[in-house]
């Protein structure tokens, strides 16, 4: 009989590397929101995959960046808390683009630490196979690699492969998670950041990273159906003005596009209903902190 595996598996990249998109392919359901915007990702996301004999915990870690406030602070030492903690770490880098200071100082933070990682060279079908190439010489000669893999998050090609190496490589032991936990993480919370992306995906600028989302009641009917109450936080009135769009028309088309994918993932009828209110303060709230598993004093 084969030996039972498990372990926790850390995704490292910096924003827009495609790790969410890369966790969601390796679980093989969407257990962590993805948009086209740097710093989606704010908490620690699991995602949990059996594979044989092996259950691999993937760690979804906010994008490592130069951080300027509190929040971005926190974020970032997350990402580093949970790759320190983990079996494995795997950096994924955005082969399309350039390399450049964010790299870099992601993978001088490796060496520092003294721990090798599995590279993982991304969007491979947007790029020249020459450059790529270059690009997977040049990173793993700075040693901090055992393995390099190149794979396309978005299409699937080397993520088995990828899979497999780090499900050969986890330590021995007793499974992590009941078999049929795709997550760890609760059900008002994947709510709240679905709705949350639906937000990240039709507001511009800096609006985003100024809003919040939040579970506020949770109510099961005889029927199956479901009726899901939502906070969304922005820190002014002005903002308030814009997420509710002209005659409510934003945040409706918001809770529709929310409101259809909750609806998908729960296999049953929900009725969701979104308030918007400013709360100036919210990014530096130490309970909200808590509620991402982030730490306040950074």
């Amino acid at each position: 009989m084969t030996a039972r595996r498990a372990g926790f598996v850390a995704l490292l990249g910096a924003p827009n590397a495609g790790k969410s998109t890369l966790l969601n392919r390796l679980v093989g359901a969407k257990v962590s929101i993805v948009t086209p915007k740097a710093q989606t990702t704010r908490s620690r996301i699991l995602g949990i995959r059996n594979h044989g004999a092996t259950q691999a915990v993937f760690v979804d870690t906010p994008g490592i960046f130069e951080p300027r406030r509190r929040l971005e602070r926190a974020m970032v030492r997350r990402a580093w808390r949970a790759a320190g903690d983990a079996d494995m770490t795997v950096l994924l880098v955005d082969a399309a683009r350039r390399a450049g200071a964010r790299e870099e100082a992601i993978v001088a933070c490796l060496k520092a630490g003294g721990r090798q990682a599995v590279l993982a060279l991304n969007k491979i079908d947007l790029i020249a196979r020459e450059r790529l190439l270059a690009r997977a010489e040049r990173l793993y000669g700075t040693g901090c690699f055992s393995d390099v893999f190149m794979v396309s998050a978005l299409t699937g090609d080397g993520v088995d492969d990828l899979l497999e190496h780090l499900a050969a490589r986890l330590p021995e032991g007793p499974w992590l998670y009941p078999e049929d936990d795709l997550s760890d993480v609760p059900l008002r919370f994947l709510a709240a950041e679905i709705t949350r992306e639906k937000l990240f995906l039709r507001l511009h600028d800096e609006i985003p990273y100024d809003v919040a989302t939040e579970t506020a009641d949770w109510q099961e009917f005889d029927n199956g159906g479901v009726r899901i109450d939502q906070t969304v936080y922005v820190r002014r009135t002005s903002q308030r003005a814009i997420v509710l769009g002209k005659g409510g028309a934003r945040i409706k088309a918001v809770r529709e596009a929310a409101q259809a994918e909750l609806a998908d993932a729960l296999d049953r009828p929900v009725h969701l209903f979104l308030t918007v209110r400013v709360r100036e303060g919210w990014p530096d709230d130490p309970e909200r902190f808590r509620d991402l598993g982030l730490d306040y004093n950074v």
